[in-house]
Protein backbone atom coordinates (compact mmCIF):
# COMPACT_ATOMS: atom_id res chain seq x y z
CA UNK A 1 0.00 0.00 0.00
CA UNK A 2 3.25 2.45 1.14
CA UNK A 3 4.63 1.49 -2.46
CA UNK A 4 1.44 2.85 -4.24
CA UNK A 5 0.82 5.71 -2.11
CA UNK A 6 4.57 7.22 -3.06
CA UNK A 7 3.94 6.28 -6.50
CA UNK A 8 1.23 8.34 -6.52
CA UNK A 9 2.67 11.23 -5.12
CA UNK A 10 5.92 11.12 -7.29
CA UNK A 11 3.80 10.88 -10.58
CA UNK A 12 2.23 13.91 -9.20
CA UNK A 13 5.24 15.75 -9.10
CA UNK A 14 6.26 14.61 -12.53
CA UNK A 15 3.10 15.54 -13.86
CA UNK A 16 3.20 19.06 -12.68
CA UNK A 17 6.64 19.72 -13.36
CA UNK A 18 8.17 20.00 -9.72
CA UNK A 19 10.38 17.11 -10.50
CA UNK A 20 12.31 15.94 -14.12
CA UNK A 21 11.68 11.88 -15.08
CA UNK A 22 15.52 11.35 -14.12
CA UNK A 23 14.38 12.28 -10.17
CA UNK A 24 12.16 9.49 -10.41
CA UNK A 25 14.44 6.52 -8.00
CA UNK A 26 15.72 9.59 -6.02
CA UNK A 27 12.51 11.22 -4.88
CA UNK A 28 10.93 7.66 -4.58
CA UNK A 29 13.91 6.70 -1.83
CA UNK A 30 13.99 10.01 -0.37
CA UNK A 31 9.88 9.23 0.59
CA UNK A 32 10.90 5.59 1.76
CA UNK A 33 13.57 6.93 4.02
CA UNK A 34 10.94 9.40 6.14
CA UNK A 35 8.69 6.29 6.07
CA UNK A 36 12.23 4.17 7.38
CA UNK A 37 10.88 1.85 4.98
CA UNK A 38 13.79 -0.25 2.91
CA UNK A 39 12.04 -1.86 0.17
CA UNK A 40 9.39 -0.81 -2.76
CA UNK A 41 7.42 -2.42 -5.09
CA UNK A 42 6.62 -0.18 -8.02
CA UNK A 43 2.56 -0.81 -8.64
CA UNK A 44 1.34 -1.85 -11.81
CA UNK A 45 -1.20 1.13 -11.89
CA UNK A 46 -0.85 4.42 -10.67
CA UNK A 47 -4.30 5.66 -9.55
CA UNK A 48 -4.77 9.81 -10.28
CA UNK A 49 -6.00 11.21 -7.11
CA UNK A 50 -5.61 14.78 -6.07
CA UNK A 51 -2.77 16.44 -4.06
CA UNK A 52 -4.90 16.35 -0.53
CA UNK A 53 -6.36 12.38 -1.06
CA UNK A 54 -2.98 11.32 -2.21
CA UNK A 55 -1.25 13.19 1.46
CA UNK A 56 -4.09 12.39 3.35
CA UNK A 57 -3.55 8.84 2.52
CA UNK A 58 0.21 8.79 3.21
CA UNK A 59 -0.47 10.53 6.32
CA UNK A 60 -2.63 8.01 7.58
CA UNK A 61 -0.12 5.80 6.72
CA UNK A 62 2.14 7.33 9.01
CA UNK A 63 -0.03 7.32 12.10
CA UNK A 64 -0.60 3.68 11.60
CA UNK A 65 3.14 3.05 11.60
CA UNK A 66 2.97 5.54 14.49
CA UNK A 67 5.28 8.01 13.10
CA UNK A 68 3.47 10.86 13.80
CA UNK A 69 0.29 11.81 15.75
CA UNK A 70 -3.45 11.92 14.28
CA UNK A 71 -3.45 15.42 15.13
CA UNK A 72 -3.87 18.15 12.61
CA UNK A 73 -0.32 20.11 13.86
CA UNK A 74 1.57 17.01 13.63
CA UNK A 75 -0.14 16.10 10.07
CA UNK A 76 0.73 19.52 8.62
CA UNK A 77 4.29 19.07 9.64
CA UNK A 78 4.89 15.31 8.28
CA UNK A 79 2.88 16.38 4.90
CA UNK A 80 5.22 19.18 4.53
CA UNK A 81 8.41 17.04 5.21
CA UNK A 82 6.92 14.87 2.01
CA UNK A 83 6.54 17.65 -0.42
CA UNK A 84 10.04 18.89 0.59
CA UNK A 85 11.04 15.62 -1.69
CA UNK A 86 9.57 16.99 -4.79
CA UNK A 87 10.80 20.48 -4.13
CA UNK A 88 13.64 21.83 -5.93
CA UNK A 89 16.56 23.33 -4.09
CA UNK A 90 16.80 27.14 -3.38
CA UNK A 91 19.03 27.65 -6.03
CA UNK A 92 17.30 25.70 -8.77
CA UNK A 93 14.10 27.56 -8.15
CA UNK A 94 15.62 31.09 -7.62
CA UNK A 95 17.60 29.93 -11.39
CA UNK A 96 14.30 29.35 -13.14
CA UNK A 97 12.60 32.26 -11.64
CA UNK A 98 14.78 35.13 -13.60
CA UNK A 99 15.51 32.73 -16.51
CA UNK A 100 11.50 33.88 -16.83
CA UNK A 101 11.86 37.11 -16.03
CA UNK A 102 14.39 37.78 -18.86
CA UNK A 103 11.04 37.27 -21.07
CA UNK A 104 9.06 39.21 -18.45
CA UNK A 105 8.02 39.93 -15.10
CA UNK A 106 4.81 38.58 -15.65
CA UNK A 107 5.97 35.11 -17.01
CA UNK A 108 8.38 35.04 -13.68
CA UNK A 109 5.49 35.35 -11.08
CA UNK A 110 2.88 33.42 -13.27
CA UNK A 111 5.61 30.28 -13.09
CA UNK A 112 6.65 31.28 -9.03
CA UNK A 113 2.46 31.63 -7.93
CA UNK A 114 2.12 27.78 -9.97
CA UNK A 115 5.02 26.58 -8.38
CA UNK A 116 4.19 27.93 -4.75
CA UNK A 117 0.88 26.02 -4.91
CA UNK A 118 2.24 23.14 -6.90
CA UNK A 119 4.02 22.26 -4.03
CA UNK A 120 1.84 22.39 -1.33
CA UNK A 121 3.32 26.31 0.04
CA UNK A 122 0.32 27.99 -0.94
CA UNK A 123 -2.69 24.22 -0.13
CA UNK A 124 -4.88 24.92 -3.13
CA UNK A 125 -7.88 22.28 -0.74
CA UNK A 126 -7.66 24.54 2.15
CA UNK A 127 -7.87 28.11 0.27
CA UNK A 128 -11.04 27.00 -1.52
CA UNK A 129 -12.88 26.03 1.74
CA UNK A 130 -12.46 30.52 1.93
CA UNK A 131 -16.10 32.29 1.56
CA UNK A 132 -15.68 35.31 -0.66
CA UNK A 133 -18.72 37.95 -1.77
CA UNK A 134 -18.94 41.42 -2.97
CA UNK A 135 -21.07 43.54 -1.51
CA UNK A 136 -21.94 46.98 -2.87
CA UNK A 137 -21.58 50.39 -1.01
CA UNK A 138 -21.53 54.07 -1.96
CA UNK A 139 -17.79 53.43 -1.94
CA UNK A 140 -17.51 51.04 -4.93
CA UNK A 141 -17.80 47.18 -4.79
CA UNK A 142 -16.63 45.76 -1.58
CA UNK A 143 -14.68 42.62 -0.88
CA UNK A 144 -15.83 40.41 2.28
CA UNK A 145 -13.82 36.90 3.18
CA UNK A 146 -14.54 34.69 5.84
CA UNK A 147 -11.06 32.91 6.50
CA UNK A 148 -11.23 29.21 6.65
CA UNK A 149 -7.96 28.13 5.44
CA UNK A 150 -5.71 28.36 8.87
CA UNK A 151 -6.28 25.47 10.64
CA UNK A 152 -7.59 25.70 14.26
CA UNK A 153 -5.14 24.62 16.71
CA UNK A 154 -6.14 21.09 17.84
CA UNK A 155 -6.06 20.59 21.48
CA UNK A 156 -2.93 17.73 21.65
CA UNK A 157 -1.00 20.76 19.67
CA UNK A 158 -2.10 22.86 22.59
CA UNK A 159 -0.96 20.61 25.30
CA UNK A 160 2.20 19.80 23.35
CA UNK A 161 3.26 23.28 22.81
CA UNK A 162 3.05 23.80 26.59
CA UNK A 163 5.84 21.66 27.84
CA UNK A 164 7.59 22.44 23.87
CA UNK A 165 11.43 24.20 24.68
CA UNK A 166 10.82 27.95 23.80
CA UNK A 167 13.47 28.95 20.54
CA UNK A 168 14.14 32.25 19.28
CA UNK A 169 14.80 30.81 15.78
CA UNK A 170 13.57 31.88 13.74
CA UNK A 171 12.75 35.21 14.90
CA UNK A 172 9.84 35.46 13.28
CA UNK A 173 7.15 34.01 10.59
CA UNK A 174 8.95 36.61 8.16
CA UNK A 175 12.71 35.63 8.82
CA UNK A 176 14.85 33.83 5.90
CA UNK A 177 15.94 31.25 8.16
CA UNK A 178 12.13 29.68 8.28
CA UNK A 179 12.98 28.85 4.25
CA UNK A 180 13.58 24.50 4.76
CA UNK A 181 12.99 25.08 8.50
CA UNK A 182 11.28 22.00 9.34
CA UNK A 183 9.25 23.74 12.11
CA UNK A 184 7.37 22.83 15.06
CA UNK A 185 4.03 22.57 17.09
CA UNK A 186 4.09 26.48 17.56
CA UNK A 187 5.69 27.21 14.53
CA UNK A 188 4.89 26.46 10.82
CA UNK A 189 6.67 23.86 8.99
CA UNK A 190 8.23 25.48 5.97
CA UNK A 191 10.68 22.85 4.30
CA UNK A 192 9.15 23.81 0.88
CA UNK A 193 8.73 27.29 1.02
CA UNK A 194 11.06 29.00 -1.43
CA UNK A 195 12.56 32.61 -1.84
CA UNK A 196 13.07 34.91 -4.79
CA UNK A 197 15.35 37.32 -3.09
CA UNK A 198 15.59 40.67 -4.90
CA UNK A 199 17.26 44.15 -4.68
CA UNK A 200 15.08 47.35 -3.65
CA UNK A 201 16.67 50.93 -2.11
CA UNK A 202 20.17 48.75 -2.91
CA UNK A 203 19.33 46.41 -0.01
CA UNK A 204 18.56 42.87 -0.15
CA UNK A 205 15.07 41.65 0.41
CA UNK A 206 12.81 38.71 -0.15
CA UNK A 207 9.95 37.94 -2.35
CA UNK A 208 7.28 34.89 -1.59
CA UNK A 209 3.70 34.52 -1.52
CA UNK A 210 1.55 34.08 0.94
CA UNK A 211 0.09 30.49 2.05
CA UNK A 212 -3.28 32.02 2.78
CA UNK A 213 -3.55 34.15 -0.49
CA UNK A 214 -7.01 36.95 0.70
CA UNK A 215 -6.43 37.57 -2.88
CA UNK A 216 -5.05 36.54 -6.08
CA UNK A 217 -1.51 36.26 -6.41
CA UNK A 218 -0.94 37.59 -2.53
CA UNK A 219 2.66 38.08 -2.22
CA UNK A 220 4.79 39.11 0.71
CA UNK A 221 7.65 41.01 0.24
CA UNK A 222 10.25 41.43 3.30
CA UNK A 223 14.11 42.77 4.23
CA UNK A 224 16.52 40.47 4.87
CA UNK A 225 17.38 41.57 8.36
CA UNK A 226 14.70 41.12 11.00
CA UNK A 227 13.98 45.00 11.56
CA UNK A 228 11.38 46.48 12.93
CA UNK A 229 8.35 47.98 10.38
CA UNK A 230 8.95 52.35 10.26
CA UNK A 231 7.19 54.21 7.94
CA UNK A 232 9.90 57.01 6.00
CA UNK A 233 11.37 58.45 2.44
CA UNK A 234 12.97 55.04 1.95
CA UNK A 235 9.86 53.25 2.48
CA UNK A 236 8.42 55.38 -0.57
CA UNK A 237 11.61 54.36 -2.43
CA UNK A 238 11.33 50.65 -2.09
CA UNK A 239 7.55 50.54 -2.68
CA UNK A 240 8.53 52.06 -5.90
CA UNK A 241 11.30 49.69 -6.74
CA UNK A 242 9.27 46.67 -6.81
CA UNK A 243 6.37 48.23 -8.65
CA UNK A 244 9.57 48.98 -11.49
CA UNK A 245 10.52 45.51 -11.41
CA UNK A 246 6.78 44.23 -11.42
CA UNK A 247 4.54 46.57 -13.31
CA UNK A 248 1.57 44.31 -12.96
CA UNK A 249 2.00 44.02 -8.72
CA UNK A 250 0.74 46.88 -6.40
CA UNK A 251 2.39 47.19 -3.26
CA UNK A 252 1.77 47.91 0.35
CA UNK A 253 2.60 48.67 3.46
CA UNK A 254 0.42 48.24 6.57
CA UNK A 255 1.16 51.40 9.26
CA UNK A 256 4.69 51.64 11.58
CA UNK A 257 2.12 51.73 14.92
CA UNK A 258 -0.11 49.22 16.87
CA UNK A 259 -4.03 49.37 16.66
CA UNK A 260 -3.46 50.25 12.94
CA UNK A 261 -0.80 48.84 11.97
CA UNK A 262 -0.49 45.07 10.72
CA UNK A 263 0.00 41.90 13.23
CA UNK A 264 3.59 41.68 12.62
CA UNK A 265 5.33 44.89 13.34
CA UNK A 266 8.83 43.31 14.36
CA UNK A 267 10.03 42.69 11.02
CA UNK A 268 9.96 44.87 7.79
CA UNK A 269 7.55 43.98 5.38
CA UNK A 270 5.03 44.80 2.63
CA UNK A 271 1.98 42.77 1.10
CA UNK A 272 0.99 42.94 -2.69
CA UNK A 273 -0.23 40.86 -5.43
CA UNK A 274 -2.27 40.95 -8.72
CA UNK A 275 -5.33 42.33 -7.63
CA UNK A 276 -7.81 45.51 -8.34
CA UNK A 277 -8.87 46.31 -5.03
CA UNK A 278 -11.92 48.57 -4.44
CA UNK A 279 -9.93 51.56 -3.06
CA UNK A 280 -7.90 51.80 -6.36
CA UNK A 281 -11.02 51.82 -8.14
CA UNK A 282 -12.19 54.89 -6.29
CA UNK A 283 -12.56 58.03 -7.83
CA UNK A 284 -11.08 61.02 -6.81
CA UNK A 285 -13.50 63.54 -5.12
CA UNK A 286 -11.30 66.75 -4.64
CA UNK A 287 -8.33 67.63 -6.22
CA UNK A 288 -5.63 69.92 -5.18
CA UNK A 289 -2.32 71.16 -6.24
CA UNK A 290 0.82 71.64 -3.24
CA UNK A 291 2.83 74.62 -3.96
CA UNK A 292 6.11 72.86 -5.33
CA UNK A 293 4.64 70.32 -6.89
CA UNK A 294 2.86 70.85 -9.51
CA UNK A 295 3.65 68.38 -11.55
CA UNK A 296 2.37 66.00 -9.16
CA UNK A 297 -1.65 65.14 -9.44
CA UNK A 298 -3.24 65.26 -6.54
CA UNK A 299 -6.46 64.62 -4.27
CA UNK A 300 -8.78 63.13 -1.31
CA UNK A 301 -10.61 59.71 -3.11
CA UNK A 302 -14.10 59.12 -2.56
CA UNK A 303 -13.48 56.23 -0.01
CA UNK A 304 -14.54 55.70 3.87
CA UNK A 305 -10.53 55.77 5.40
CA UNK A 306 -9.02 59.30 4.49
CA UNK A 307 -6.84 59.05 1.53
CA UNK A 308 -4.58 60.60 -0.57
CA UNK A 309 -3.95 59.90 -3.59
CA UNK A 310 -0.75 61.33 -5.97
CA UNK A 311 0.44 60.93 -9.41
CA UNK A 312 2.72 61.12 -12.03
CA UNK A 313 5.20 59.41 -14.54
CA UNK A 314 8.36 60.88 -12.29
CA UNK A 315 8.34 58.20 -9.01
CA UNK A 316 11.19 60.48 -7.45
CA UNK A 317 8.96 63.56 -7.39
CA UNK A 318 5.99 61.86 -5.85
CA UNK A 319 8.15 60.19 -3.47
CA UNK A 320 9.10 64.01 -2.57
CA UNK A 321 5.45 64.87 -1.87
CA UNK A 322 4.61 61.33 -0.25
CA UNK A 323 7.37 62.11 2.65
CA UNK A 324 6.52 65.88 2.53
CA UNK A 325 3.07 64.88 3.53
CA UNK A 326 4.40 61.85 5.85
CA UNK A 327 6.32 64.37 8.02
CA UNK A 328 3.41 67.11 8.01
CA UNK A 329 1.04 64.76 8.94
CA UNK A 330 3.84 63.01 11.92
CA UNK A 331 3.28 66.52 13.72
CA UNK A 332 -0.15 67.75 12.83
CA UNK A 333 -2.78 68.38 15.22
CA UNK A 334 -6.57 69.21 15.13
CA UNK A 335 -8.09 69.40 18.25
CA UNK A 336 -11.45 70.37 16.50
CA UNK A 337 -11.30 66.81 14.56
CA UNK A 338 -10.04 64.95 17.46
CA UNK A 339 -6.71 64.61 15.79
CA UNK A 340 -3.72 64.95 17.83
CA UNK A 341 -0.19 64.19 16.84
CA UNK A 342 1.04 62.60 20.37
CA UNK A 343 -0.30 62.13 23.93
CA UNK A 344 1.91 61.66 27.12
CA UNK A 345 4.95 61.47 24.46
CA UNK A 346 3.08 58.87 22.48
CA UNK A 347 2.86 59.31 18.96
CA UNK A 348 -0.44 58.71 17.06
CA UNK A 349 -0.10 59.60 13.42
CA UNK A 350 1.47 57.75 10.69
CA UNK A 351 0.09 56.52 6.75
CA UNK A 352 -0.73 53.27 5.22
CA UNK A 353 0.94 53.93 1.69
CA UNK A 354 0.17 51.50 -1.59
CA UNK A 355 2.21 52.04 -4.63
CA UNK A 356 0.81 51.15 -8.01
CA UNK A 357 1.38 51.53 -12.05
CA UNK A 358 -1.52 52.47 -13.88
CA UNK A 359 -1.13 52.98 -17.78
CA UNK A 360 1.90 55.86 -18.20
CA UNK A 361 1.29 57.31 -14.43
CA UNK A 362 2.82 55.89 -10.82
CA UNK A 363 0.37 56.10 -8.29
CA UNK A 364 0.88 56.48 -4.27
CA UNK A 365 -2.16 56.04 -2.08
CA UNK A 366 -1.50 57.89 1.37
CA UNK A 367 -4.05 56.32 3.91
CA UNK A 368 -3.88 59.06 6.91
CA UNK A 369 -3.59 56.62 10.28
CA UNK A 370 -4.01 58.18 13.65
CA UNK A 371 -4.09 54.98 16.83
CA UNK A 372 -5.32 57.01 19.86
CA UNK A 373 -7.69 56.26 22.26
CA UNK A 374 -10.00 56.82 24.91
CA UNK A 375 -11.88 55.98 27.95
CA UNK A 376 -15.32 55.20 25.20
CA UNK A 377 -13.08 53.53 22.80
CA UNK A 378 -10.07 51.55 24.67
CA UNK A 379 -9.14 50.07 21.30
CA UNK A 380 -8.91 52.75 19.37
CA UNK A 381 -10.82 55.87 17.87
CA UNK A 382 -10.49 55.39 14.77
CA UNK A 383 -10.68 51.81 15.00
CA UNK A 384 -14.09 49.24 14.54
CA UNK A 385 -16.41 50.87 17.16
CA UNK A 386 -17.73 48.14 19.94
CA UNK A 387 -20.85 48.00 18.25
CA UNK A 388 -19.46 46.52 14.99
CA UNK A 389 -17.50 44.36 17.15
CA UNK A 390 -19.65 40.93 16.86
CA UNK A 391 -18.46 41.34 13.27
CA UNK A 392 -15.00 42.80 13.13
CA UNK A 393 -12.97 43.58 16.31
CA UNK A 394 -8.80 43.04 14.80
CA UNK A 395 -6.75 45.42 13.44
CA UNK A 396 -7.48 47.17 9.74
CA UNK A 397 -4.36 46.50 8.54
CA UNK A 398 -3.40 47.40 4.81
CA UNK A 399 -5.28 44.75 3.30
CA UNK A 400 -8.90 45.64 4.77
CA UNK A 401 -7.54 49.16 3.89
CA UNK A 402 -7.91 48.70 0.59
CA UNK A 403 -11.62 47.53 0.22
CA UNK A 404 -11.12 43.73 0.99
CA UNK A 405 -12.66 42.47 4.54
CA UNK A 406 -10.85 39.33 6.30
CA UNK A 407 -13.17 38.22 9.18
CA UNK A 408 -12.94 35.74 11.65
CA UNK A 409 -13.64 31.96 11.06
CA UNK A 410 -16.26 31.67 13.39
CA UNK A 411 -18.86 33.38 11.36
CA UNK A 412 -19.58 30.49 9.20
CA UNK A 413 -20.76 28.44 11.61
CA UNK A 414 -22.25 31.67 13.70
CA UNK A 415 -24.16 33.07 10.42
CA UNK A 416 -25.29 29.50 10.16
CA UNK A 417 -27.14 29.37 13.28
CA UNK A 418 -28.63 32.64 12.79
CA UNK A 419 -29.89 31.57 9.71
CA UNK A 420 -31.31 28.64 11.20
CA UNK A 421 -33.07 31.10 14.16
CA UNK A 422 -34.13 33.64 11.39
CA UNK A 423 -36.08 31.18 9.57
CA UNK A 424 -37.79 29.69 12.63
CA UNK A 425 -38.27 33.07 14.76
CA UNK A 426 -36.26 32.48 17.43
CA UNK A 427 -34.99 34.74 19.86
CA UNK A 428 -31.40 35.46 19.56
CA UNK A 429 -30.84 37.93 22.46
CA UNK A 430 -30.04 35.30 25.07
CA UNK A 431 -28.12 33.01 23.12
CA UNK A 432 -24.75 32.15 24.33
CA UNK A 433 -23.11 32.20 20.75
CA UNK A 434 -26.35 34.52 18.79
CA UNK A 435 -26.68 37.13 21.72
CA UNK A 436 -24.00 39.48 20.57
CA UNK A 437 -25.75 39.75 17.27
CA UNK A 438 -29.44 40.59 18.75
CA UNK A 439 -29.02 44.17 18.16
CA UNK A 440 -27.42 44.03 14.67
CA UNK A 441 -30.44 41.61 13.61
CA UNK A 442 -32.93 44.12 15.24
CA UNK A 443 -31.29 46.82 12.78
CA UNK A 444 -31.66 45.45 9.34
CA UNK A 445 -34.53 43.00 10.17
CA UNK A 446 -37.06 45.51 9.57
CA UNK A 447 -35.60 46.72 5.82
CA UNK A 448 -36.71 43.39 4.22
CA UNK A 449 -40.45 42.52 3.26
CA UNK A 450 -39.83 38.79 3.61
CA UNK A 451 -36.98 36.47 5.02
CA UNK A 452 -37.03 33.32 3.51
CA UNK A 453 -35.11 30.11 2.68
CA UNK A 454 -34.41 31.73 -0.94
CA UNK A 455 -32.81 34.93 0.43
CA UNK A 456 -31.63 34.43 3.89
CA UNK A 457 -28.48 33.19 2.43
CA UNK A 458 -27.96 36.62 0.55
CA UNK A 459 -29.80 39.13 3.20
CA UNK A 460 -26.98 38.16 5.77
CA UNK A 461 -23.96 38.46 3.46
CA UNK A 462 -25.40 41.55 2.44
CA UNK A 463 -25.51 43.18 5.98
CA UNK A 464 -22.29 41.58 6.97
CA UNK A 465 -20.71 44.07 4.14
CA UNK A 466 -22.61 46.75 5.33
CA UNK A 467 -21.10 46.04 8.37
CA UNK A 468 -17.97 45.81 7.46
CA UNK A 469 -17.95 49.35 5.26
CA UNK A 470 -19.20 50.63 8.91
CA UNK A 471 -15.71 49.39 10.05
CA UNK A 472 -13.63 51.47 7.45
CA UNK A 473 -15.88 54.06 7.85
CA UNK A 474 -14.89 54.13 11.50
CA UNK A 475 -10.97 53.63 11.51
CA UNK A 476 -11.10 57.11 8.74
CA UNK A 477 -9.16 60.03 10.77
CA UNK A 478 -12.06 62.34 8.37
CA UNK A 479 -15.59 61.19 8.47
CA UNK A 480 -17.09 61.74 4.54
CA UNK A 481 -19.56 64.62 5.77
CA UNK A 482 -19.26 68.34 5.44
CA UNK A 483 -17.49 68.59 8.46
CA UNK A 484 -15.07 65.57 7.96
CA UNK A 485 -14.12 67.07 4.31
CA UNK A 486 -13.54 70.22 5.57
CA UNK A 487 -11.47 69.24 8.41
CA UNK A 488 -9.46 67.10 5.98
CA UNK A 489 -8.68 70.25 3.57
CA UNK A 490 -7.50 72.16 6.85
CA UNK A 491 -4.41 69.56 7.01
CA UNK A 492 -4.10 69.78 2.95
CA UNK A 493 -4.35 73.52 3.15
CA UNK A 494 -1.02 72.94 5.99
CA UNK A 495 1.15 71.53 3.50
Amino acid sequence: MLSEQIAELVQYGIKTGLLPECERAYTTNLLLDIFHEDTYEEPQEVKGNDLEMILKELLDEACARGLIEDSIGYRDLFDTKLMNCLTPRPAQVQKTFWEKYNDSPQEATNWFYKFSQDNDYIRRYRIRKDQKWKTESPYGSIDITINLSKPEKDPKAIAAARTAVNTSYPKCLLCFENEGYAGRLNHPARENHRIIPITINDSPWGFQYSPYVYYNEHCIVFNREHTPMKINRETFIKLFDFVKLFPHYILGSNADLPIVGGSILTHDHFQGGRYTFAMAKAPVEKEFTIRGFEDIRSGILKWPMSVIRLSGTDTDRIIDLAYHILERWRGYTDEAAFIFAETDGEPHNTITPIARKNGEYYELDLVLRNNITTEEHPLGVYHPHASLHHIKKENIGLIEVMGLAVLPARLKSEMQLLKQAILTGTDIRDDKVLGKHADWFASFSSKYELITEDNVDQIIQNEIGNVFVQVLEDAGVYKCTKEGRDAFMRFIRSL
